[in-house]
Order: C-alpha cells, then sequence, then structure tokens
C-alpha cells in the first residue's frame, strides 16, 4: 500500500491539499473576496448569501460552517473578508479560526475605506500568506487522520447495485485502517434507519438514529408540505427509482458495513474515529460544505445520472455505475462502475480500483472536478432571514 503523504498542521490534523483561502463573512463582501482571490495566484475565493440579519441557532449554524470550512486541514491560511457591521463579524470569525494555530487575518471593508482600498489591503496580506505556504512541504501520515465523506446525486437504479457497494468498501477499508467515514443525507435514510440503527454502538445510539429521522420528517410535516413530493427527484425517478425507501437502501451502502458510532450535527466535528452520521439536506452542495465544515478532507461522490459538483478546498472523486452516463461525463467523473452492470468486472476489482485512485488523488494528483475547476459551495440553514 503506498504511503499517505500531506500537510501537518498546528492543530495536529493533516491536509491533503495546501490552499489560501478567501473567506468572506457576509454577503456583503462577496465581490470584495472574489478581486482578492482573483489577484492572487492559486488562492480560492468562497463566497455566499449569509452573515447578515441572522440570530440564533441558525446565525450559530453558518458562523460553525464557516469557521470549520477556514479551520479544515486541507487550509493552510486564511484571510477572512467582511464588512463591518455583518452579524458575522470579520474579525470574530478569524480570531476563531485562529485557534486552530494556522496563518490567519481578515480586512473590513469599512475600515478600509471601501471596496478597492479593502481589496489593495488584502492582496498585500493574501500574498503573504502565498509565499509563507510555498514554503510547506508534504509528509508522512497514517489513516487514522483521514476524515473521508460520502455522498450520492442523481442517482439511479445502478446507483445501489454497483457505484454505492462498491465506496461502501472503501469506507469499510478506511475504518478498519483506522480512518473517519461520514455519512449524510440524513433524507436519504428515511425507511432504511432501522437497518442502521441495527449497527448503532449503543442501543441508546440506535434510538436516537431512529428519533434523528423523525425528526427530518417533522420538520416537512410542519412546513405542510409531502417529503415524498421531492424525494425520490425526478431524475432519481427517471434513472429507474420508484420510492423513497428503494432509494435509501441503496444510499446508506456508500457507508459501509461498519458500526455507527456517533450522530453529528451540521458542520460538527467527528469526536468518535470510524463511521458516523452527519444531519445534512440531501441538497449535495450543502451536504458537501457541511461535512468538509466537519473535517472531511476527501469526499467520494457516487452518481448514476452524472454531477460535475465539486467543493473549494476539497476533491471530490466521482463514480457512477451506470456506462452511459461515462461514455457522456467521463470528463467529469473519476471511476467507471459501469463494468459491474455489464458483468465486465467485479464489485472487489472496482473496489481496488478507487481505493487506489483515492490513495493518489489523497497525495496530490487532482480529481476531475478540481481540474475542471467546479468550487460549489453552499451553507444548509435552519429559519428564514430576518
Amino acid at each position: 500500500m503506498k504511503e499517505l503523504m500531506g500537510f501537518w498542521r498546528p492543530d495536529g490534523r493533516v491536509g491533503i491539499r495546501n490552499h489560501l483561502l478567501i473567506l468572506s463573512s457576509v454577503v456583503c463582501a462577496n465581490r470584495a473576496t472574489e478581486l482578492i482571490a482573483a489577484s492572487v495566484p492559486n488562492a480560492i475565493g468562497v463566497t455566499h448569501q449569509h452573515g447578515c440579519a441572522m440570530i440564533g441557532a441558525d446565525k450559530d449554524m453558518v458562523y460553525r460552517t464557516l469557521e470549520g470550512t477556514a479551520a479544515n486541514p486541507n487550509v493552510g491560511a486564511v484571510l477572512v473578508l467582511g464588512l463591518g457591521c455583518e452579524s458575522i463579524p470579520a474579525v470574530e470569525l478569524a480570531e476563531s479560526i485562529a485557534k486552530s494555530g494556522k496563518i490567519v487575518d481578515y480586512v473590513s471593508i469599512q475600515q478600509a475605506g471601501g471596496t478597492m482600498a479593502a481589496v489593495q489591503e488584502g492582496v498585500k496580506k493574501a500574498s503573504q500568506m502565498a509565499a509563507n505556504l510555498g514554503n510547506m512541504k508534504r509528509e508522512p501520515f497514517g489513516w487514522e487522520h483521514l476524515v473521508f465523506a460520502t455522498e450520492c446525486g442523481g442517482s439511479d437504479t445502478t446507483s445501489g447495485l454497483a457505484a454505492n457497494p462498491v465506496t461502501g468498501g472503501v469506507a469499510d477499508r478506511i475504518v478498519d485502517l483506522g480512518g473517519t467515514v461520514i455519512l449524510s443525507e440524513t433524507p436519504e435514510m428515511i425507511g432504511a434507519e432501522h437497518l442502521l440503527a441495527r449497527r448503532a454502538a449503543t442501543p441508546q445510539l440506535g434510538q436516537e438514529i431512529l428519533e434523528l429521522i423523525k425528526k427530518v420528517e417533522n420538520r416537512y410535516l410542519n412546513l405542510g408540505v409531502d417529503f415524498r413530493g421531492g424525494n425520490p427527484t425526478p431524475g432519481n425517478i427517471a434513472g429507474g427509482l420508484t420510492t423513497l425507501e428503494e432509494k435509501s437502501l441503496g444510499a446508506i451502502k456508500k457507508a459501509g458495513s461498519r458500526t455507527v458510532q456517533e450522530i453529528l450535527d451540521y458542520a460538527e466535528k467527528p469526536a468518535k474515529k470510524g463511521l458516523v452520521i452527519m444531519d445534512t439536506p440531501g441538497h449535495d452542495v450543502e451536504s458537501l460544505a457541511g461535512m468538509m465544515a466537519g473535517g472531511a478532507q476527501i469526499a467520494v461522490f457516487t452518481t448514476g445520472q452524472g454531477t460535475p459538483t465539486g467543493h473549494p478546498i476539497a476533491p471530490v472523486i466521482k463514480i457512477t455505475g451506470n456506462p452511459k452516463t461515462w461514455g457522456c461525463m467521463a470528463e467529469d467523473i473519476d471511476v467507471n462502475a459501469g463494468p459491474i452492470i455489464q458483468g465486465k468486472e467485479k464489485l472487489a476489482d472496482v473496489e481496488e480500483r478507487l481505493f487506489n485512485y483515492l490513495v493518489d488523488v489523497i497525495n496530490g494528483q487532482p480529481a476531475k472536478a478540481e481540474i475542471m475547476g467546479h468550487r460549489e459551495f453552499g451553507i444548509s440553514r435552519l429559519s428564514m432571514s430576518l
């Protein structure tokens, strides 16, 4: 097995990328964030529509997501951009991120004297950060430092038969090697929650899994809508999935078969090794954002119908079990599990291919989403803006 190589961080975690992140703390600072990121080589800008007119648990979740994204070990340095009067102040966010021990600074547009003055100040600070990052080198690390995210989207009948079981096999290997695997998309566990509950580390945790699914269902009932009106999605139905339960039974396969150790809130960091569940929506971009904010350095994303989705700071490896999708979207998809459906390969053979590819991407080989520049980012919320 190849040795894993990554960037050791002051907080003891290990990154598999060494990004300079330019992070907006509020929607009003998005343009300045974009201009700074465009002016500094290899910088990545992350913008969003939040950060203002927020209170309570909703504000806390957005804050936790922004902080966790910046504190992710794939990020080597961070510059936070704020306006100066937002609900999530840039200086406060920067101070929280700095607890990870990495290089952090901030710029306020109001304090700087406007957009261009803030951009000028930000480019100067970010350029110095970039120079410092250039001196960092990869060093060996063990699997116990890896947090592996799993995701599925555009699912069809081949997902549950090929791509998800292959990914689940890799997930089991990571757990057995001492790593952590996150199963997300709580709505896509509905109908299969009893199977996950049986795999819980304790009877109490098993009951909490059942209660989590009930809580998710009640969210939609309280809105007066039928959840099953949107799941399975039109694409899922076109791909041959007929019920939510059928979709869920396939979806949970991507997390393998090991014991469930804990349940995490959205964007919460795992406290235990092994398989964990994070309460995220089925929305792919928001789900990935939650897991990366929780510390995942890499994701495998199974897709039947095909999707190009990536993430700003973490590689997102795509695998499909649909030969037609591979044929028309090979530039966006990394691994073809279609030969399983065609009877040309066994699950174990494709699992080995995916595992070896995963190691290569961990060690620096760009995934297709990185090559294509896919950096989609979205934060899940609990409530409306004030």
